[in-house]
């Protein structure tokens, strides 16, 4: 991407919608495509961090979510409770829970991927499940079953890059227009409602959905007091379009 490209990207990015803030944290509903920080492979593009940092002056990492995933993800505001979200992180007392649609049936109605995740072998930024990887445990729930598709609503016990992602194609049945580990086809209207016409003066159709389906929706954890707190990010436009459309047509 040239400079023009990012300078044109860095001025169409919108403000993120804050959830939650007091003097410890700061919860933030992330749009799809934005970078939570910048990495060596996207320098230069405009991220969640840096927005936030316009208007708070520094914030502390405390997770990450996809580029292209949406959803909850919460920023520590000064050392110390960096300290203590870090902690909780690492140490798995941070319940946390996603929705996703995914590709095909699944068998089960409830079930648990426990498949260790390494780096693929030769694709940078690419992972894959390998007998000697790091640990990796998902659950998930059917919601709603769809001709094609299922509604998810997944937690993970662990948190490994692209552990959804991996551990759904692993059970034949990907996300979404998940490009790296699936498939780029987005949702049409066209392909779930029958008798679908477009028009003649019609321009070519838009897609419901566009990128990767896969949303970060509730966070569960101790505050320092141990009083347990809870956060909700509401579905984006796109998704909840999509689901509304698959909920009348979509059967």
């Amino acid at each position: 991407m040239n400079d023009v490209n990012k300078k044109q990207e860095t001025a169409s990015v919108k403000p993120p919608e804050i959830l939650y803030e007091n003097d410890d944290f700061i919860a933030v509903n992330k749009p799809a495509g934005l970078l939570t920080l910048p990495d060596r492979f996207d320098a230069g593009l405009p991220s969640l961090a840096g927005l936030l940092e316009k208007r708070l002056g520094k914030i502390f990492i405390v997770h990450r979510l996809d580029r292209d995933t949406s959803g909850l993800i919460l920023f520590a505001k000064h050392e110390q409770s960096h300290q203590y979200f870090s902690q909780l992180f690492a140490s798995r007392q941070v319940e946390k829970y996603y929705y996703a649609l995914v590709n095909g049936q699944m068998p089960e109605e409830k079930g648990r991927i426990d498949a260790p995740l390494g780096e693929h072998p030769v694709r940078k930024g690419k992972m894959t499940v390998q007998k000697k990887g790091k640990s990796a445990v998902t659950l998930y729930e059917v919601s709603e079953r769809f001709a094609l598709y299922n509604w998810l609503t997944v937690q993970i016990l662990t948190g490994r890059t692209h552990q959804i992602r991996v551990h759904m194609q692993s059970c034949g049945h990907p996300v979404v227009m998940d490009e790296l580990y699936g498939t780029a086809h987005p949702v049409f209207l066209s392909a779930i409602k029958r008798r679908y016409h477009s028009g003649k003066n019609q321009e070519e159709e838009r897609p419901l959905l566009s990128r990767l389906a896969l949303h970060a929706y509730r966070l569960h954890f101790p505050l320092p007091s141990g009083e347990h707190f809870s956060l909700e990010a509401p579905l984006p436009r796109d998704l909840q379009a999509t689901l509304t459309q698959l909920r009348k047509h979509g059967s």
